[in-house]
């Protein structure tokens, strides 16, 4: 069975392009200090223009959380030029699209449009880095949109406040602790000048990369790139990126959340991990590999074999990293456990299926198949875009490079066994652990 599954994936990897490279690439920076790089596509005349800023939740302020995710909303109210709500409107009369996101470690903002529209919304984005009019009559309406946001997406979801919950109990100290959106009561506090010494301080070109993938030629995006970002003024003092250090965890901390709305009940364990650091990257890469095999595809996963289809004691597992970050991450376990089967005993079911696979190794075959999948996704994301633009502008606000994202699909594939079973032993250690229960009856963890 071995050989006969190998000679297969073997015939199916001949049948793969590799993924794109260098070649469809490339890379300069503007004499401010913006970092542009260009992917070309030319099957469709389309171009997607992206502006990241090395800033985010994990950057804000003490006592201002949420003030990244605000500007992200004020940056459409307008500028000597633009009138609020007029890039958008736009776009969209150009057949175009836009919108806007922000994690802990960076912000974005992005155009889908035809090629030959690339200039128009070069000239919009690059007027409002620097020229951003707002006044109270904006900042106070959209300040209760942010909040009306929190309430549907965080206050109404008892996950997402158990997420919150299992976040601050894991860093205590770093701000990847506290939520991207903010906390509430320190978003209804946010000013007109919170707002605008937040984009004082981070929306320069020498704090941003300007990603243009499409059917678009590099020396015309040059131009471009120089005649509307080029001529805009750095930041001289632009702050370091430092963050508070995460003292190290002595001990597994565990916590319940109980909330009636609760539909289904489950335990979630979460582990400090290292992110994905630039050069050999392969810490991140087995963890990556670990994560699949655990609790990758349903009957297929190790967890999913175990809890869910021999023994029919979970409704859902699921292992996950979130290894695109720019300071220490985690690795995640998750059991919804069939009704009749407590948390506690959800918990013990999980540990035990994780410590027999560590006893049982990995599997070849699997370990194969995952390799082949993982390479795919990757070739068939290079149809889109904006997947493409998004993977380089995901890594390089938070300290990869270029060639690390290059390098990427072949790290995947050296992984061996050994490297898998190493990171399990590192990264299974309950006293880098949290332990949340989410439950509706206020059933308690010892």
């Amino acid at each position: 069975m071995t050989r006969v599954f190998s000679a297969l994936a073997g015939l199916v990897l001949l049948s793969i392009p590799t993924v794109s490279t260098a070649e469809q690439l490339t890379t300069y920076t503007l004499d401010n200090g913006m970092e542009v790089l260009v992917l070309e596509d030319h099957r469709a005349p389309v171009v997607v223009q992206m502006v990241w800023y090395k800033a985010g939740a994990a950057d804000e302020p003490a006592g201002k959380s949420g003030i990244a995710h605000f500007l992200e909303h004020l940056l459409f109210q307008g500028t000597e030029t633009l009138a609020p709500g007029e890039f958008s409107k736009t776009v969209s009369a150009h057949g175009g699209t836009d919108n806007a996101f922000t994690s802990w470690d960076y912000t974005g903002y992005y155009q889908r449009i035809a090629a030959d529209r690339l200039e128009l919304v070069m000239r919009m984005e690059a007027d409002r880095m620097r020229n951003l009019q707002l006044s109270n009559d904006d900042v106070l309406p959209e300040r209760d949109v942010i909040l009306e946001e929190r309430n549907q997406r965080t206050e109404n979801d008892p996950g997402s406040l158990f997420s919150e919950e299992r976040r601050a109990a894991q860093y205590m100290n770093h701000p990847y602790g506290i939520p991207v959106i903010g906390w509430k009561h320190e978003m209804e506090s946010l000013t007109l000048e919170d707002s605008l010494a937040f984009y004082r301080r981070y929306y320069a070109p020498n704090n941003a990369i300007l990603i243009v993938a499409g059917d678009v030629d590099p020396e015309n995006v040059h131009a471009l790139a120089q005649e509307y970002y080029g001529v805009l003024e750095p930041t001289v003092d632009l702050p370091e990126r430092v963050r508070p250090i995460e003292p190290p965890q002595r001990s597994e901390r565990r916590l319940t959340y109980s909330d009636p709305r609760v539909a289904q009940p489950y335990v979630m364990r979460t582990y400090l991990a290292p992110e994905r650091n630039a050069g050999a990257q392969k810490d991140a890469a087995a963890l990556v590999m670990l994560s699949e095999i655990l609790g990758g595809t349903g009957a297929t996963s190790v967890l999913g074999k175990k809890l869910q289809f021999d023994t029919k004691n979970a409704i859902y597992v699921s292992a996950f990293y979130e290894g695109m970050s720019l300071d220490e991450t985690t690795f995640g376990l998750v059991m919804v456990p069939v009704p009749g089967v407590s948390l506690d005993e959800a918990e013990d079911l999980l540990d035990n299926a994780v410590a027999e696979f560590i006893r049982e190794g990995v599997d070849p075959e699997q370990l194969e198949r995952i390799k082949l999948q993982l390479r795919a996704g990757l070739i068939y994301g290079e149809d889109d875009v904006a997947s493409v633009a998004r993977r380089y502008g995901e890594a390089l606000t938070t300290g990869l490079t270029v060639e690390d994202v290059q390098a990427w699909p072949d790290v995947l594939q050296s992984i061996t066994e050994q490297d898998i079973l190493e990171a399990a032993e590192k990264v299974f250690d309950r006293s880098n652990a949290v332990t949340g229960f989410l439950t509706n009856e206020g059933e308690a963890s010892q």
